[in-house]
């Protein structure tokens, strides 16, 4: 960065009150500058052959002739151009002075400010300060074309700088290098190079035209709007969160903090530029804890996606340079989000990423970086403090505070209630909180109704916010069982009960009581339900699911087994990994399929089935959601499995008393039942399981349904016949039914 001298001030020199003033001055300092060249100028047409200055049309002899003696350049001492440059020389002397005191009483000049950002030279804000002229005073524009002989040639070329700011032609030359393109000027776009329209092809480097970038002009005359180009590229934040608006993990708040606090203050010597690299799923607070840590250092917030820039054809390159600069003149941090992009190898990419780290080498002070994966490009930034933080999915109080915040629209009380209960039940992140609320809210309003969201309709927008992914792998389960419809005994009922309270207050043990410090796995909730088809298995996992308010999905187990090493534990490390974020229970049927008995080693084929057994083992540890296991035969589970499972639930046949209850439950309240249904025969008559009398009930349900009357005994006896068949089982005269008188409607 250039250095601004400061000098003691002189009482007599006035103080700059702001930018404008101080540009005038400069202004008068350039009008000098014209001046000067002007009486050179005239003096040079005074020496030039006569016939040259009289036939402008063509080249004579006598002209070449003197131009090859070398009497271009007019040397000698000329009382006009002694006073100009004592004129100069003092005018310089009292802008530096005014300039220097106004900056230490923190007058704001654009000017100075410009050369300090970018270590402009005196000679290149010179420079600039000649092609800020025609900007201002159209007058500038014909004193260009004078001192260039041409009336065409209103701008200022590069050898119309070099003339005005080069006393000699060795200076002149010396200077050429602030033109090239890899001049500071130039390289943080300042200025731009344009070529003579008149004669495009044939202009040298010293007859290009020079202009000053329109974001220049505009910030040199106070105008700190965005950069126009980037106008639907990025977004400019004045406000900043405060940190208690921030729903990040109370110790990583704390930790970055006083990191960058640390790091941008006085005590510390190496004001290496600082990169921030934060990583974690959507809605984590990233973004958040980016503009609150802006707040505690007084600095606005430049944001900008790389995956966009990355998808423009052409203008994405050039709007990562103007973005940069942008942030060096609103002296804002920088923050480019979707970064994981960049870990991509193609020559794009990589030709984006070479930009990048430049851009941050010369711009870049405080720079964030953020993306759901970890960074993969090490060493790439050189002096510059690299810093990565993961972020969690917070932790149960910090999305208590979440939803509270957002749920302080429906009242108190009502938000702290909600709160506690969506907390601990959903692990969504705050911006996935802001997400399912305005999802409700919409909800209600499209539907029109007139009461307020209710907190079923918060338990739905959770579940739409969770990941649906996990649809591509699992069926999800959508029946709306309850305990009621579960015919159980009451001891068998009365465990499955603990399992629902196991996940119901998961937190309290594990965070308030302190008992997950204690655990470095096993948290999660494993649940083997084991038992014959149809004794209620499936529809005591959706009792639990729904009671909670969750998604349950069934594993398919043909879209997870396969028969290629390494496939099945490939295909199940994605479920696992989907159902981290999915907020749902996995329900693995027929899982003995899955879960078997290792087998003795004979051969390759059960070495790999061994590692894959043992791998869903470990999975299953790791996994903190609950996991429900059903199997027909609990004999062929793998031990190292029920070991380790927290709850077994054997599903037992059901019973003559229960199968009677199980026949009333499956008819809802709205069928209408014959008075001649006898369901103490059903049960003693058929001992079938529930799964069996479901299908049943559903057969006889719809052969009324076409003969136009109510369910009877006829409708059901052949449906339990077509179900027989079904299963394999005899079906025989005795089975028919013969009344009692003692059957009836009852339900």
């Amino acid at each position: 960065m250039g250095k601004i001298e400061k000098a003691e001030p002189k009482q007599h020199v006035p103080l700059y009150e702001d930018s404008y003033v101080h540009l005038k001055d400069e202004l008068r300092k350039l009008d000098l500058l014209i001046a000067r060249r002007v009486t050179a100028f005239r003096l040079r047409l005074e020496a030039m052959p006569k016939a040259a200055s009289s036939h402008p049309m063509y080249i004579s002899h006598d002209e070449v002739d003197w131009l090859l003696a070398g009497n271009d350049e007019v040397d000698a001492p000329s009382a006009e151009l002694e006073k100009i440059d004592r004129e100069l020389e003092a005018l310089q002397n009292e802008i530096h002075i005014s300039v220097a005191e106004s900056m230490n009483r923190g007058v704001f000049l654009a000017l100075p400010h410009l050369a300090h950002l970018f270590g402009l030279s005196a000679f290149e804000l010179q420079t600039v300060v000649i092609c800020l002229g025609p900007e201002l005073e159209r007058k500038y524009d014909k004193l260009y074309a004078y001192l260039q002989d041409d009336v065409t040639r209103k701008k200022p070329s590069i050898d119309l700088v070099l003339d005005l700011l080069c006393a000699t032609e060795a200076a002149k030359w010396r200077s050429r290098a602030f033109f090239s393109d890899s001049a500071p000027l130039f390289r943080a776009g300042i200025l731009q190079k344009a070529d003579d329209p008149q004669s495009p092809s044939g202009s040298s480097g010293l007859a290009q035209f020079l202009k000053l970038d329109p974001r220049i002009v505009g910030y040199l005359l106070g105008d700190n709007g965005i950069d126009e180009r980037l106008a639907d590229a990025v977004t400019f934040t004045h406000l900043f969160s405060s940190m208690d608006s921030v729903f990040v993990n109370e110790e990583i708040k704390a930790r970055l903090l006083d990191f960058v606090s640390a790091h941008f203050s006085e005590d510390n010597p190496n004001h290496n530029k600082l990169i921030l690299h934060f990583h974690g799923p959507y809605g984590v607070g990233k973004q958040e804890l980016a503009q609150a840590i802006c707040g505690q250092l007084g600095c606005p917030l430049l944001r900008i996606d790389a995956e966009s820039l990355l998808s423009r054809e052409g203008s994405g390159e050039e709007l990562l340079p103007l973005a940069f600069r942008e942030g060096l003149l609103l002296q804002a941090a920088l923050y480019l989000r979707n970064v994981d992009v960049l870990a991509k190898e193609d020559d794009k990419t990589k030709v984006f990423m070479k930009r990048l780290v430049r851009l941050i080498g010369e711009y870049g002070w405080l720079t964030f970086l953020t993306g759901e994966k970890p960074w993969t490009h090490k060493g790439l930034f050189g002096d510059a403090l690299f810093h990565s933080v993961e972020f969690p999915i917070p932790d149960v109080p910090v999305r208590s505070a979440a939803w509270r915040k957002s749920l302080a629209v429906f009242g108190e009380e009502s938000g702290n209630l909600w709160a506690a209960r969506l907390a601990d039940q959903f692990q969504l992140t705050p911006g996935q909180i802001k997400d399912a609320i305005g999802y409700a809210v919409c909800r209600r309003t499209v539907s029109k109704a007139r009461r307020n969201v209710s907190l079923p309709d918060l338990y739905a927008a959770c579940r739409s916010q969770s990941n649906q992914k996990l649809e591509e792998m699992a069926q999800k389960g959508k029946a709306g069982y309850s305990w009621d419809d579960l015919v159980l005994p009451d001891d068998k009922l009365a465990q499955l009960k603990e399992i629902y309270n196991q996940l119901k207050h998961r937190y309290r043990v594990f965070g308030e009581w302190g008992f997950g410090a204690k655990l470095s796995h096993g948290k999660g909730l494993s649940v083997l339900f084991s038992g014959p088809s149809g004794t209620g298995k499936t529809m005591a996992a959706q009792v639990i699911a729904n009671d909670l308010e969750l998604d349950l999905y069934k594993i398919d187990l043909s879209g997870v087994v396969s028969k290629y090493i390494g496939e099945t534990e490939k295909n199940l490390a994605g479920v696992f990994q989907e159902a981290e974020t999915s907020n749902a229970i996995l329900f693995f049927d027929e899982a003995d399929a899955l879960f078997g008995k290792r087998t003795e080693v004979s051969d390759a084929h059960d070495r790999y089935a061994n590692i894959e057994t043992s791998y869903l083992l470990q999975k299953m540890e790791e996994y903190e959601g609950m996991v429900i296991l059903a199997t027909n035969l609990r004999t062929n589970m793998d031990e190292a499995f029920t070991r380790r499972i927290r709850f077994i639930v054997e599903f037992p046949f059901p019973d003559e008393a229960s199968r009677s209850k199980i026949w009333k439950t499956h008819f809802p309240g709205a069928a209408p039942l014959s008075d001649e249904i006898d369901f103490e025969f059903l049960s003693k008559q058929f001992q079938i399981a529930g799964g069996s009398i479901k299908n049943i009930v559903l057969n006889a349900a719809f052969l009324a349904a076409e003969n136009g009357g109510a369910i009877g005994m006829d409708h059901i006896l052949h449906g339990v016949k077509r179900e027989f068949e079904k299963i394999g089982k005899l079906w025989t005269e005795h089975h028919l039914y013969r009344p009692t008188g003692t059957g009836g409607k009852e339900r």
